[in-house]
């Protein structure tokens, strides 16, 4: 009971989040998407930076077990889920997270994603035999499937910076997204 009343603690807080820096204003997130207005790429970019640098700081004081540490695998099939779902976050302007907390600040347009969210999922579940069968392509494996950029302490999941510690790569990353995200005007264009 303890981890769900956490989870939706932490899953309001972040709707909460980004409904104030603007998140669930599909204007908005098309504004990024044309690169005419820079906040939401100014917040992602801080946000990866800090996360990063916090979640290896954790776990090298060892606040965070490195067992909870999951890498997804990648392979060329999220290329192609990639593209498609950017499309619809351009077309739509709500991402599947931006899309609920829109709906939890009380916009009626972000029904319509959600509606189409669950349509594609639908459809994939149905297509999802033919195309391992008949496009297996899209499941091979990109750089061995699951790999970490620094070392997590998971022997699961090898580094591409094998050797270095996770912190000092977290925090080049730190430097350079929180350093953009300083740096990047709020707008380009008008």
């Amino acid at each position: 009971m303890k981890e769900i009343l956490f989870a939706i603690l932490v899953g309001g807080s972040f709707g909460f989040i980004l409904h104030k820096v603007g998140a669930t204003n599909p204007n908005k997130i098309v504004g990024f998407l044309r690169l005419t207005d820079l906040h939401l790429a100014k917040v992602i970019l801080f946000a990866i930076g800090f996360s990063s640098l916090l979640l290896f700081i954790l776990l090298a004081v060892g606040l965070i077990d490195p067992v909870h540490i999951s890498v997804k695998a990648s392979y060329a099939g999220v290329i192609v889920g990639g593209a498609i779902f950017g499309i619809g976050f351009g077309l739509g302007g709500y991402c599947p997270g931006t899309t609920l907390a829109a709906l939890g600040a009380g916009r009626k347009d972000s029904m319509f994603m959600i509606l189409g969210g669950l349509v594609g999922a639908w459809v994939y579940v149905l297509v999802f035999g033919w195309l391992e069968t008949n496009m297996s392509w899209l499941f091979d494996k990109i750089a061995g499937g699951k790999v970490s950029l620094a070392v997590t302490g998971n022997d699961a999941y090898p580094a591409l910076v094998d050797g270095m510690s996770g912190v000092i790569v977290a925090g080049v990353i730190a430097v350079l997204f929180m350093g953009g995200a300083a740096l990047l005007p709020n707008k380009l264009r008008n």
